[in-house]
């Protein structure tokens, strides 16, 4: 009597979960990586050449997770499920990164903010303006997206985020946006803001410690850089 033979791709997905136990997430390629969160979205198919199609189709891991779920079902075996559970995988990563900037010293961990920031709007295909509120302590007491908007384009006043400052009871504040094109260099536009909401921040007794820009695997720090000192 003869017994079926098991499907070649239950052994891979077994050798990938134990590879992760042994040597964690360091140790896989980009395509494994997800590979292995396909296996726990489509349970009945090799997600092998469905990784490497969303990788061709959208060119790195992180743009497969912030490609919009219309576009991830548009590739040829991924469904409405798969596409829904790799953005629960994107959002769950912001929400990982925003929960442990909370109550970390910023001054003293500045790898943190900018792991945040990378997290929190990269990939994104609109602007988002997002501040970081502190206290004089220079922890961070929250966080507040202030505004969103069409690629390039973002219509928010200083003075709107000073109020949301002053209700966070704030001693001072890191601006944060993104650049959906990709290069995080400021724009005149970004300068000439900047410095009308540091003007307005220290009218009313807060300081303005750093705008943060993130483009394309990079994120441009307006203080580190030189720029918020002289505006």
């Amino acid at each position: 009597m003869t017994h079926p033979t098991k499907p070649s791709y239950i052994g891979h997905r077994l050798r990938l979960r134990q590879k992760f136990e042994r040597a964690g997430m360091d140790a896989f390629l980009e395509h494994e990586v997800l590979e292995l969160l396909l296996t726990y979205a489509i349970p009945r198919k090799n997600t092998k050449p469905i990784a490497w199609a969303l990788l061709k189709r959208f060119g790195s891991l992180a743009a497969v997770l912030d490609a919009e779920p219309a576009e991830l079902a548009g590739v040829e075996n991924v469904g409405k499920n798969t596409a829904l559970f790799l953005k629960i995988i994107r959002f769950t990563y912001h929400q990982y990164a925003k929960d442990e900037l909370q109550g970390i010293c910023v001054v003293q961990t500045p790898q943190q903010l900018i792991d945040y920031c990378r997290a929190a709007l990269a990939g994104r295909k609109e602007e988002f303006l997002e501040v970081i509120f502190l206290s004089c302590r220079s922890t961070v007491l929250g966080t507040q997206t202030i505004a969103k908007g069409d690629i390039d384009v973002i219509a928010v006043s200083p003075r709107k985020i000073i109020e949301c400052a002053l209700a966070a009871k704030a001693s001072s504040m890191v601006l944060v946006h993104n650049h959906p094109s990709g290069d995080a260099t400021p724009s005149d536009e970004d300068v000439a803001f900047t410095a009308k909401t540091k003007q307005a921040a220290q009218a009313m007794g807060l300081n303005l410690y750093d705008h943060l820009i993130v483009g394309k695997g990079q994120v441009f720090s307006m203080a580190a850089e030189g720029l918020l000192q002289d505006l």
